[in-house]
């Protein structure tokens, strides 16, 4: 019997369709299981206990359970790199800074090898919080151009530690250090927590870090704030780049949900409304707050131009300040 060309095409299609079947069947059973969440910062960071009480609320929603995993380091990029390189079945999720997918990118491409743009699928932004460049109460630069003088006066003393190379901390630094012609010292730690124990210990002067996890050391004296990348209501005496007269601003820190790239679009979906549905609880935005944090939710679609925009910004300027070539 001879086999007609619309046989050899049905028979090419039904099998493409078999095929199909279970990645649609699996998607659309999605979620089965557990899901990890990964941080890369380490444990009782804001952005961590920020991930944590999202997660809850995310666990109610999907009715599975939402496991938080901390890979600190590198600024963000093992987390973040972890997350691109998890299976393609939403099982593995990030919740990761700016840092990862911007910054780094720009300052140190040979750590951070994925491209954002095309190696991670966004599932939306969830907060923000300003950067703020604080040192300890005891010292006796108590403003930004007492600071600048001290800094000045004594090149290599004043110690500055940030969560980790490439992050916002970092280009806090850098950007004042080129504004200001000092030569603040990075020092580069797994994470915020651990910078500020340093810096209690008396064993850096100061962090450059999210206002979260600086806010109830502000408060009590042990850390004064000297510059900020955006004004905060509780704190109205830290001015901004811009209040001091510069025309470069410094960026604060924002966090988001990424999967990696291939994952079904039934799951991203899902993962997507459940997402939104948890960050705009009235709880997490409470959570967030205390944290020095402000709940703002973005689609994927705006997440992607977050990142493009923050990165350009990022580029012109580690350019013009010699950071990169």
């Amino acid at each position: 019997m001879t086999i007609t060309a619309f046989q050899r095409g049905f028979s090419t299609f039904a099998c493409a369709l078999l095929c199909a079947l279970p990645t649609w069947s699996q998607a659309q059973d999605y979620p089965k299981g557990s899901i990890t969440v990964i941080v890369p910062l380490a444990p009782g960071d804001a952005v961590d206990i920020a991930a944590r009480a999202i997660g809850d609320e995310l666990s109610k929603s999907l009715k599975v359970p939402v496991l938080v995993v901390n890979r600190p380091g590198a600024g963000g990029v093992l987390g973040a790199d972890a997350v691109v390189r998890a299976s393609k079945d939403g099982y593995t999720i990030g919740f990761t800074m700016n840092a990862a997918l911007t910054f780094r990118r720009v300052l140190d491409p040979q750590t951070a090898t994925y491209d954002p743009m095309k190696d991670i699928t966004p599932l939306g932004l969830a907060m923000r919080t300003p950067s703020v460049l604080a040192v300890r109460g005891d010292l006796p630069y108590r403003n930004f151009a007492e600071l600048v003088a001290y800094a000045k006066a004594n090149p290599g003393k004043v110690r500055i530690g940030t969560p980790g190379a490439g992050s916002a901390g970092e280009f806090a630094i850098a950007t004042i250090n080129s504004l200001a012609g000092t030569d603040l010292a990075a020092v580069p730690f797994k994470g915020a927590s651990p910078a500020i124990i340093a810096m209690r210990g008396g064993h850096i002067e100061g962090v450059a870090l999210a206002l979260g996890v600086l806010s109830g050391h502000l408060k009590d004296g042990a850390m004064r704030g000297i510059v900020t990348s955006s004004s905060a209501p509780d704190f109205p005496d830290i001015p901004t780049l811009s209040a001091l007269g510069h025309t470069q601003r410094l960026l604060g820190v924002w966090a988001a949900f990424i999967a990696p790239a291939g994952v079904p679009a039934e799951v991203s979906s899902t993962l997507v409304r459940a997402i939104e549905r948890a960050v705009k609880m009235p709880v997490v935005a409470a959570r967030l707050q205390a944290l020095g944090m402000v709940e703002d939710y973005q689609p994927p679609e705006k997440l992607l131009e977050e990142i493009r925009d923050e990165t350009r910004i990022v580029e012109e300027f580690a350019r013009k300040a010699g950071l990169v070539k």
